[in-house]
């Protein structure tokens, strides 16, 4: 991996939940590590859910090795919250390439 393709800052952000006091409960996300990236590949895909067409953003980020990244965890990149759904090694604890989904701003 060259520093010079990672170009964009991502944070990677981990949620906790806890009971609000109304006894709601909420997901609370915080910083775990902020990290250079290269941003692979993104693209919009329609569907039609439900009763109406929906769109989901897919982008796949590169980065260097980061033990214990998961899929409970998310990205964060230029303000909008991206789930994770699945993390690929690559080669040997050398990067992470992190397929996402794109969530919006929050």
């Amino acid at each position: 991996m060259k520093a010079g393709q990672m170009d964009r800052r991502i944070t990677i952000e981990r949620g906790t939940e806890a009971r609000d006091a109304d006894g709601v409960l909420t997901t609370t996300w915080a910083p775990v590590a902020t990290l250079w990236a290269s941003l692979i590949q993104s693209s919009t895909s329609e569907f039609l859910q439900g009763s109406g067409l929906q769109g989901d953003t897919a982008t796949i980020f590169r980065t260097r090795w980061l033990a214990g990244v998961t899929t409970r965890d998310r990205i964060r990149f230029d303000g909008v919250g991206y789930d994770i759904k699945e993390i690929k090694e690559l080669g040997r604890r050398r990067g992470l390439e992190i397929r996402t989904i794109a969530r919006g701003v929050d």
